[in-house]
């Protein structure tokens, strides 16, 4: 009867939907903006905190109120693309669909981890 009643409670739990929770991954300050023919305009930026991931979803935060939200479409360092910057490093960015950012705006790269439930 134990084995039904750990069955049971196996099948419940793979029916929950999982948890989506935000992982925040760093913070880079946009510190110059760049126009760039075929790219549109670019943000030189500064990770202050963490590390900015490339393809890592991303929040623009100006004054203290997040504006836009949306993914990084380009991550570069100097001339060459990157994976990932790491604090203290600068490199430069494009947004998918957003082009309206300012010196001073900051960026907030994230990820979204799903985590199983359980019934414990």
């Amino acid at each position: 009867i134990y084995d039904v009643i750990e069955d049971v409670h196996a099948a419940l739990e793979g029916m929950l939907a999982p948890t989506i929770r935000e992982q925040v991954l760093g913070q880079a300050e946009i510190r110059a903006v760049f126009k760039v023919p075929k790219a549109g305009k670019v943000a030189g930026c500064y990770v202050t905190e963490g590390l900015i991931k490339r393809g890592a979803k991303v929040r623009l935060v100006r004054d203290g109120v997040v504006y836009w939200e949306g993914n990084l479409s380009a991550l570069r360092r100097f001339k060459d693309d990157a994976r990932e910057v790491a604090s203290g490093y600068e490199c430069g960015m494009s947004f998918s669909n957003q082009q309206d950012f300012h010196e001073g705006d900051i960026v907030e790269a994230f990820e979204l981890v799903e985590e199983k439930r359980t019934l414990d």
